[in-house]
């Protein structure tokens, strides 16, 4: 798997300060814009899974895609809300329907908006990777620089700790259907979920590792 590069984009920077005038470490989180645009509106502080699907859908007017794509790239977002503390779970836990409650996002963090953050998934997932011949990794000229370095260690933090949380949670799903079989149908589908979505972050993790190792040895 290749290292995937972010379409260019606005980013969107928000500080927040404390009132003594002190401002707190700021931390990027990188976040699907229109996402984050269904988040702000009016009433949009109580959904579940399929509330938010289906209003992310409905923007992606001339996209071909599957609604199974679309729940599980949702999902994701969902889990890293929750990692953070920006989102957090109803008091009634549901096997389905699952009811979550936004809070204010934590004040060190910044946003980092993306564009096409859902269509980019699927050009991961569905395109193969293209081998460079000898001339063309050759005609490759790597420019390492801090602000580059800084990026790829603090996305590697975050895809590491997303993935532990996939690869946990589909070890909990595992041990409760060899427990509850009869829980089977209920639940399986979220076990396949986490199971591949760990897959998928294992994928990136190791991408980006191997960049990392990459631009040290071009040093």
């Amino acid at each position: 798997m290749c290292l995937r590069m972010h379409e260019p984009r606005t980013i969107i920077r928000i500080f927040r300060y404390y009132s003594s005038g002190a401002s707190m470490k700021s931390a990027t989180f990188i976040f699907d814009r229109r996402l984050y645009e269904i988040l702000q509106e009016d009433g949009r502080t109580r959904f579940t899974i399929r509330e938010l699907r289906d209003a992310y859908a409905k923007r992606l007017d001339g996209i071909t895609f599957r609604i199974g794509d679309v729940r599980r790239y949702v999902y994701e977002h969902i889990r890293r809300m929750i990692r953070i503390g920006w989102l957090v779970y109803d008091e009634e836990r549901r096997a389905r329907g699952q009811v979550y409650h936004l809070r204010p996002m934590p004040a060190h963090l910044q946003p980092e908006l993306i564009d096409n953050g859902f269509e980019n998934s699927l050009k991961t997932a569905l395109q193969p990777e293209r081998l460079r011949s000898p001339s063309e990794s050759a005609a490759v000229t790597l420019k390492p620089s801090p602000d580059v370095d800084k990026h790829l260690e603090a996305l590697h933090k975050e895809i590491r700790l997303d993935f532990l949380s996939a690869m946990g949670e589909a070890e909990r799903y595992k041990l409760l259907l060899d427990d509850m079989p009869h829980l089977r149908d209920k639940v399986e589908g979220e076990y396949l979920d986490a199971r591949d979505r760990s897959s998928r972050l294992l994928g990136h993790l190791r991408a980006i590792e191997k960049t990392l190792k990459t631009l040290a040895t071009a040093r």
